[in-house]
């Protein structure tokens, strides 16, 4: 299976980064057109987040689930419930999944995929 992993800052400029893992070959590759500017529109992340940390993103108490983890376009259809900075979500994580981003879907709108996190 292959596996790589991506970093991302919301909001970008910050220069604090949220890393996150992908298993499927096809979101890899199309991670890897966003980082190169071929992919423009689906290009921010979301996916169900996980109330464990993961060894390859420390700096949080939560990482996403490579399994649930897809790239969308924000637009008039994009669901506002689901939209959280990640230290937002971190100082909330007690929270999540209820009223606030419900079912523990987490789509940062600020989303900006800056870099592919080597080993």
């Amino acid at each position: 299976m292959a596996t790589a992993r991506f970093a991302f800052q919301a909001p970008p400029g910050r220069g604090e980064e949220f890393i996150f893992e992908l298993t499927d070959g096809t979101l890899i590759a199309h991670a890897r057109e966003v980082l190169s500017g071929d992919e423009r529109s689906e290009t921010h992340v979301g996916g169900r987040i996980v109330k464990k940390k993961a060894p390859y993103n420390p700096a949080f108490s939560y990482h996403l689930d490579p399994a649930t983890i897809s790239f969308f376009e924000v637009n008039s259809n994009t669901r506002e419930d689901c939209d959280a900075s990640p230290h937002y979500l971190e100082d909330h994580l007690d929270e999540a999944g209820g009223a606030f981003l419900p079912g523990g879907y987490w789509g940062s709108w600020d989303s900006k995929l800056t870099r592919e996190v080597k080993a």
